[in-house]
């Protein structure tokens, strides 16, 4: 199966965003995909906001998408755009480093006037860093995803059965894409 780095561009701790990525991931290896985690907060900031390309921090993350197959980006949504840490991490990576990659970009936020984010700021960049096939993306809200208190996350069943889908579909993007190279 494929090598899926899942990227959280998420700058908090505690994110919601952070926690339903890694609750995709588990059915994305449950699938049988080799899932990386990267948190891009924990890319010290001194590498981020300096540019510092050969910061080593930066290299394994240019690393870690140069092997990927797939990549799901995830980030809370501010100001109508993606995060501030996950544009810092993506201007450090080479200008093509999504190419020959299936991208799956997942967002969240407090409300859905935010939804178009995925399509009007996300996805442009990701189809500039060269990426062969972006699936459709899936925006949750805020209020359906739930981590308890034992850190246990619940998410509403309307959003967990579209997260699925979604999921499912990078998932088969995924299985087709060396198919299609080994055909190309």
């Amino acid at each position: 199966m494929a090598t899926v780095l899942s990227v959280s561009g998420s700058p908090s701790a505690s994110s919601r965003t952070s926690r339903l990525l890694r609750h995709l991931d588990e059915r994305l290896s449950a699938q049988g995909h080799d899932v990386i985690p990267l948190d891009v907060r924990s890319i010290p900031a001194e590498a981020l906001l300096g540019a510092d390309f050969r910061h080593p921090a930066i290299v394994e993350a240019t690393d870690l998408f140069a092997r990927a197959d797939g990549v799901v980006v995830g980030t809370p949504v501010y100001k109508a755009s993606y995060s501030g840490v996950l544009k810092a991490l993506l201007d450090l990576l080479p200008q093509y480093a999504l190419t020959g990659k299936t991208v799956l970009p997942l967002a969240t936020g407090g409300s859905i006037a935010h939804v178009l984010a995925i399509d009007y700021a996300l996805r442009p960049v990701l189809t500039s860093m060269g990426a062969a096939h972006i699936v459709q993306g899936w925006f949750t809200l805020d209020k359906d995803i739930t981590v308890h208190d034992d850190g246990f996350l619940s998410v509403a069943p309307a959003a967990t059965e579209a997260l699925a889908q979604v999921v499912d579909q990078f998932s088969a993007a995924l299985d087709r894409t060396p198919l299609l190279a080994v055909a190309g």
